[in-house]
C-alpha cells in the first residue's frame, strides 16, 4: 500500500464519470456519516437531522456505535440522493466518503494518509489529479485535524464500550452521542469546527461522569 498526503497525485481522474454512478449502487449502510457531513447536508437541504431521516439517512450499528449512514432507495438500491439522470443531487455538498472515492484513508501516530483503492473505480485510464484537488474541502487541513479527532473519539467510544460489556452503559453512551454531535441541529452561520470542539468537550464531560 502506497501512503499519500493531500499534495501528491494519483489516478483518480474519471472525465466527471461519463454518466457513471456505479460508485452509488448497492452501498448498503456503507456510507457512514460524520458530523461535518450532517453539517453540510442540513446547510444545503436546510433542513435537521430529524428532517433527513424521513427519507435520506439511517442509523445502523457500527463496531457497538450506532450511526447515521446514506439510505438507499429500496426499489432500485440506489443512493437516496441519486436523480433519475444517475447524478448527485447534493454533489457540492456530499458527504466525506463519497468524496473520498476511490480513495482511502489511513490513520496512524503520523497523521492522515489516503491510498488508492486501485480497483474500486470502473472507469478506465483515469488520469492523475492532486489529492487536494479532487477532495475539493475548504480549509481541508483543518477538514484532517476534525476527521482524525473524529477518528480517535469513536475507537475510544467504542474501547469503553468493549471494556465495559454492560448493555445500560452502552445504550446511554450511545444516546448521548447521536443527541450531542448529530441530533441538535449545528447553525449554518457558524463555524463548524468551533461548534464541534464545544461538542467534544460536553461529550467527555458526559462519558467522564459515566465511565465512574
Amino acid at each position: 500500500m502506497v501512503l499519500l498526503d493531500h499534495n501528491d497525485m494519483t489516478k483518480l481522474g474519471c472525465g466527471d464519470c461519463h454518466g457513471c454512478s456505479a460508485c452509488c449502487l448497492g452501498m448498503g449502510q456503507s456510507i457512514l456519516l460524520d458530523p461535518y457531513d450532517i453539517f453540510q447536508m442540513q446547510t444545503a437541504l436546510g433542513t435537521d437531522f430529524a428532517g433527513l431521516m424521513q427519507e435520506k439517512v439511517e442509523l445502523c450499528v457500527e463496531e457497538g456505535l450506532i450511526l447515521p449512514a446514506i439510505r438507499m432507495q429500496p426499489d432500485t438500491d440506489a443512493c437516496g440522493f441519486l436523480d433519475r439522470e444517475g447524478r448527485c443531487a447534493i454533489h457540492p455538498y456530499r458527504p466525506g466518503l463519497c468524496r473520498l472515492f476511490p480513495l482511502g484513508r489511513k490513520y496512524d501516530e503520523k497523521g492522515l494518509h489516503y491510498f488508492l483503492l486501485e480497483d474500486a473505480c470502473q472507469i478506465q485510464n483515469r488520469t492523475k489529479v492532486k489529492i487536494k484537488k479532487w477532495l475539493a474541502v475548504p480549509g481541508l487541513s483543518r477538514y484532517e485535524e476534525f476527521l482524525a479527532v473524529w477518528h480517535d473519539l469513536r475507537k475510544e467510544i467504542q474501547e469503553q464500550i468493549g471494556k465495559r460489556q454492560a448493555e445500560d452503559f452502552a445504550q446511554k453512551v450511545t444516546v448521548k452521542f447521536l443527541e450531542i454531535f448529530y441530533q441538535k441541529r449545528y447553525d449554518a452561520g457558524e463555524d463548524f469546527y468551533g461548534q464541534f470542539e464545544e461538542r467534544r468537550k460536553i461529550f467527555a464531560a458526559v462519558l467522564s461522569k459515566l465511565c465512574i
